[in-house]
């Protein structure tokens, strides 16, 4: 259970696991969750750690992370289970700039790509106020959110209209759904970071975490 402040009463959020599987049907996007992702610390003090890859496919095709270089195979496999090829995806975004997220980058050079606060079409940077805290909106449906605390720049991609609600993409916002022990010490800014995630628990019916599997959200007064 994590608490939310609603208005200026404070509210009770619980989470679970979402059970429909990787599969998120919606109108216009659905969500494909490709890869999920896992952080498993081990015996020697080292974490063995791979990021959520999501693919949301609708008016646009858009990957939300690539996992790290080593799931170059991977990737490409699950994207030609969907008969997509590279060149079929328009925007990939980077939540965030560690490897386990952003590690295939390369194979998608025709694609719009959105690392962070940046965005680029090939080596042109294009203008955003992301940095500044204003959403970046791809449609009427998808936005690109700043949601930084794990790092300064981090990014999430919120979705609207689905059969679940509204999804929000978040990267590693959220390790998982049973995190409270967790984030704090992988997060760059803890104070920031908290504010970003009690924002997304009172905008997203479900959360798709960077290490984990998609889980619903909860609030058990009013309205959000």
């Amino acid at each position: 259970m994590a608490l939310a402040e609603k208005g200026n009463s404070t509210c009770a959020v619980t989470v679970e696991l979402l059970t429909v599987g990787p599969h998120i049907m919606g109108q216009p996007y659905s969500i494909s969750v490709l890869k999920e992702g896992y952080c498993l610390p081990q015996p020697d003090g080292s974490t063995r750690a791979d990021g959520t890859i999501s693919l949301l496919q609708g008016p646009k095709t858009i990957l939300v992370d690539t996992g790290g270089p080593w799931d170059r195979d991977f990737l490409l496999a699950r994207l030609k289970e969907r008969n997509l090829d590279p060149d079929d995806i328009s925007i990939v975004v980077g939540t965030h700039g560690h490897s386990d997220h952003v590690g295939n980058l390369g194979l998608f050079p025709g694609a719009t790509l959105v690392v962070g606060c940046d965005i680029s079409q090939g080596d042109l940077y294009l203008p955003n106020q992301l940095a500044e805290g204003e959403p970046y909106p791809i449609d009427e449906h998808v936005s690109i959110l700043p949601t930084p605390g794990h790092t300064g720049r981090d990014v999430s991609v919120l979705v609207k209209g689905t059969s679940v609600g509204t999804v929000l993409v978040a990267g590693d916002l959220f390790e998982c759904c049973t995190d409270e022990d967790t984030w704090r010490e992988l997060s760059e800014n803890p104070a920031v970071q908290e504010v970003n995630r009690q924002k997304a628990l009172r905008t997203a019916d479900v959360i798709i975490p960077g290490h984990g599997g998609p889980f619903r959200v909860h609030m058990d007064v009013g309205d959000r």
